[in-house]
């Protein structure tokens, strides 16, 4: 279970909503349980670089009939954060490799690690989707920098 907390002085933490104070009465008093604290990342950045990918997405797909297929996009994505550089290799037994995207959770992933990968898919979108695109498209790729 996740509950979000607000640092007040002195050191004590807070339950930062309703929600989190309600979570938060299933624990028993006098109890210890061990907790992991994480700078949370920035939400805004993060609904950028899932606009971005958005936009990618529809560009690329602009002139393909398959795009209804479902789950389509999250293929998309994945194969960006590939290109992007973003992925960890696994190796069979018989020498086979594949290939798996990282995860770009907020729990796998921090802030500034997220903001190199932005970089490197841009970087990745120039090369392989947007190649010879016209004014209007740069010009709305622009707004993402």
């Amino acid at each position: 279970m996740q509950l979000n907390f607000v640092k007040q002085a002195g050191g004590v933490l807070i339950p930062a909503s309703d929600i989190d104070a309600e979570r938060l009465t299933k624990f028993k008093s006098g109890e210890v349980y061990p907790v992991e604290l994480k700078k949370p990342r920035n939400p805004g950045f993060h609904g950028k670089v899932f606009a971005f990918f958005n936009f990618c997405f529809e560009h690329w797909s602009s002139d393909r009939e398959m795009m209804d297929v479902p789950g389509q996009f999250d293929v998309f994505r994945k194969h960006m954060t590939v290109l992007a550089g973003y992925y960890d290799s696994y190796y069979g037994i018989n020498g086979s490799v594949r290939i798996e995207a990282k995860s770009l959770s907020y729990a796998n992933m921090e802030q500034q690690e997220f903001e190199e990968f932005y970089k490197a898919l841009i970087a990745a979108a120039m090369k392989h989707i947007f190649t010879g695109c016209g004014q209007e498209i740069e010009n709305r790729l622009m707004s993402f920098f």
